[in-house]
């Protein structure tokens, strides 16, 4: 009778242990989820701040007219007095050299 007794307090201690485990488990799974998904929003923040400032370093340079009007310009493709466009062709668009001639 005290075996058995001792044995189902063993076999009560090991199936609430088990219960432990499976939980701890299961709640580390979901710290570390969330702790990705927490570095990946940090990181999306980050570049959007990135991006919202180089925005509003636009707006403001674009709301001065001494910032607009060149920029106006390269849009339209328009030349001031005493000015000159000139347009550049990209190096993949050069002709290639003909081979030397022996």
């Amino acid at each position: 009778m005290r075996f058995a007794g001792r044995l189902s307090v063993l076999a009560a201690c090991l199936v609430v242990s088990t219960v432990v485990v499976i939980q701890y488990g299961r709640i580390v799974a979901r710290n570390v989820a969330l702790s990705h998904a927490l570095a990946s929003t940090r990181a999306e923040v980050s570049t959007l701040r990135a991006k919202e400032l180089k925005q509003e370093r636009v707006i403001e340079r674009l709301s001065d007219p001494h910032g607009a009007i060149p920029e106006i310009h390269d849009r339209l493709h328009l030349v001031g007095p005493h000015e000159e466009l000139i347009y550049l062709k990209p190096a993949f668009a050069r002709m290639p050299e003909p081979p030397p001639q022996p």
